[in-house]
């Protein structure tokens, strides 16, 4: 698998509420190598979103302590954190965040381009094809079904090559059938790129492709499972 690519070392979240302060994560530990899969699973409210979005440097604990890619995310201020996300990570939402205003080609070119990268069409378009979308490159998302606008989002979340791949019910949005064909795809991909795969679901089967798991009930993780 390589060497750890994103650790998080006594995670704790802790917000203020009418009643006082409400731990939504605590004392959560864990270690990512490359090419490592790792679903996270709960009902609602157990802490998966907020997990994701601090493994990912969205938001900071309230302690604890998250590394991505050889750099500690709590020294870093928000525009660095940006920047190891550009350069590491890459993103699938449950509700596609694709552009209107772009078609399928010129959403997946969009993060190349702000990267500099020369090969931007030629490398989103390779992507887009390798999705089964080569047809469909000048469409809309409005033109495109909840399955092909899914697909997009994965093409531009490979595209830039990331190191961790969040996904954030990625199936979420799609009948059973389609988010399906979705989960092939998105597990295809990971394992042709080599990349780290975070993945948060109320999908059991989905969840158990992964080759971890870990399962959250009120912030505290009851049930890790290792390969």
């Amino acid at each position: 698998m390589g060497a750890s690519i994103l650790t998080a070392r006594n995670l704790s979240k802790v917000v203020p509420s009418a009643e006082g302060e409400l731990t939504i994560l605590h004392e959560l530990s864990l270690e990512l190598n490359k090419g490592d899969s790792l679903a996270i699973v709960g009902s609602s409210g157990s802490g998966k979103s907020t997990l994701l979005g601090l493994l990912a440097g969205l938001d900071l604990p309230s302690s604890g302590e998250v590394t991505l890619a050889g750099q500690a995310l709590s020294t870093l201020d928000e525009d660095q954190r940006a920047r190891i996300r550009a350069e590491h990570v890459g993103f699938v939402f449950q509700s596609f965040q694709l552009l209107d205003s772009l078609n399928a080609l010129e959403n997946v070119m969009l993060p190349l381009e702000l990267d500099g990268r020369q090969d931007a069409r030629e490398r989103a378009k390779h992507l887009l094809e390798r999705v089964g979308l080569g047809q469909r490159l000048t469409h809309s998302p409005r033109q495109l079904s909840g399955g092909e606008q899914q697909r997009v989002a994965i093409a531009r979340a490979f595209a830039a090559e990331p190191d961790v791949l969040f996904a954030d019910e990625p199936t979420g949005n799609l009948d059973s059938h389609t988010g399906e064909r979705i989960s092939d795809l998105l597990f295809e991909l990971n394992k042709e790129s080599g990349t780290t795969l975070v993945l948060v679901t109320h999908d059991e089967r989905l969840a158990h492709r992964c080759r971890r798991l870990i399962r959250l009930e009120a912030g505290l993780m009851v049930a890790p499972l290792e390969p």
